[in-house]
């Protein structure tokens, strides 16, 4: 065991699978079952054979965290410092892979909007229009993002009616034009519809702030999620409550509801990179750094796009390298993903698979099969506090 001295990083590569889950037959993109679904392998088969040669070409390079066991994961077996996990929280989205990362299954089922068209009881819609003022919503279905921005957002700017819209996940988003609508009118409306949603076990309502004209909207940085407070503590809570620095980086501030979540970094993913050196370069002892990675998802998973998947691990793989190599003797890093979003899968929504967990720090042996919950508990045996959570460390 490492002195309790030792600072941990714990990286979340956001929707990175390694194969569905064995109660993947649970839980579906539309009719078809999660049952088959595997990110990483898939990506990789369809890079072996030429289909992912948008910006990149030929076999999946990732040499940095094969070494740690990335694709050993694939195909268990071998030694080094892997393990893969999978997640006993009902659900494959965001919150419950992180509380569960963390230490925290969640301890009740989501609520979610199942109809396609039509989605949301109308005293939700009332509420959202009594919150901005207008007389009026568009959306109230199930859509992409980009899809439906695409479509709606030039009726949006005619009419000031936001687009409001949900997914597979426990969440309720709205849309809007940043400066049209306003960038601060949409924060205010999704704070103060948040409670009447999380009442209703809605794990989160998305701001989704956009600009630009007809045939060029975009959607912008300024993302912000309310999501539910989680309802017992979490690794957060025990670093902060045991006087350890704590640095957070992209969405982990939104997913835990701002609850100890120390100092904030935010930004696209390359910017992410850049806080995740810096704090390894420059974090005191004794700190927690816990970062996620959101652009695999974000930009590829949901939207299928294989070629754009594989870049971004490529990216990442290089990217990460000056991170390990910064590391000091007695640091912890755990690298592993909170569900799977198999780009080459039918339907646009997570999958539920098995995740990795590599780990590079002062320590040896093969981590196996593992539940979600060992990760926050071995985190927080490195950093030598009382609190495990529903885990068993793996150190």
């Amino acid at each position: 065991m490492a002195a309790p001295n030792g600072r941990a990083f714990l990286v979340v590569m956001d929707s990175v699978g390694v194969g569905h889950a064995p109660d993947a037959d649970e839980f579906f993109n539309g009719d078809l079952p999660d049952t088959g679904a595997n990110t990483l392998g898939h990506i990789k088969e369809a890079c072996a054979a030429g289909r992912a040669e948008e910006g990149r070409s030929g076999p999946l390079q990732v040499p940095n965290l094969d070494a740690l066991g990335l694709s050993a994961t694939l195909a268990p077996g071998g030694e080094g410092l892997w393990g893969v996990a999978e997640e006993v929280s009902a659900g494959k989205d965001t919150p419950s892979g992180h509380w569960e990362l963390a230490g925290l299954p969640v301890p009740f089922e989501w609520a979610y909007f199942p109809d396609k068209t039509n989605s949301f009881p109308q005293e939700i819609l009332n509420e959202v229009q009594r919150l901005c003022g207008t007389d009026g919503t568009l959306g109230n279905q199930h859509a992409s993002g980009t899809e439906i921005i695409a479509r709606l957002g030039e009726q949006h700017e005619q009419s000031g009616w936001p687009i409001c819209y949900t997914s597979a996940d426990s969440v309720f988003q709205i849309a809007a034009h940043e400066e049209t609508f306003g960038l601060e009118r949409l924060l205010r409306l999704c704070e103060g519809l948040a409670p009447m949603l999380h009442a209703r076990r809605i794990g989160r309502v998305i701001a989704r702030p956009f600009t630009g004209a007809p045939g060029t909207y975009r959607r912008t940085g300024n993302r912000r999620d309310y999501a539910l407070e989680p309802p017992e503590k979490t690794l957060l809570d025990w670093a902060t409550e045991a006087g350890r620095p704590v640095i957070t980086i992209g969405k982990i501030s939104d997913i835990f509801a701002g609850r100890n979540t120390g100092e904030v970094r935010k930004g696209p993913d390359a910017e992410l990179m850049d806080h995740l050196l810096d704090t390894v370069e420059t974090a005191p002892e004794g700190a927690l750094v816990f970062a996620n990675f959101v652009e695999f998802d974000s930009l590829y998973g949901h939207r299928r796009d294989v070629s754009g998947y594989a870049r971004h691990l490529e990216w990442f793989d290089t990217a990460i390298a000056p991170v390990l190599d910064a590391m000091r003797p007695d640091d912890l890093m755990i690298l592993t993903a909170d569900h799977g979003n198999d780009p080459t899968w039918p339907g646009t929504d997570h999958t539920r698979e098995r995740v990795p967990v590599l780990a590079k720090g002062p320590y040896s042996g093969h981590l196996g099969l593992r539940k979600f919950a060992d990760v926050g508990a071995s985190v927080a045996a490195h950093l030598g506090l009382s609190e495990r959570g529903a885990g068993e460390s793996f150190l």
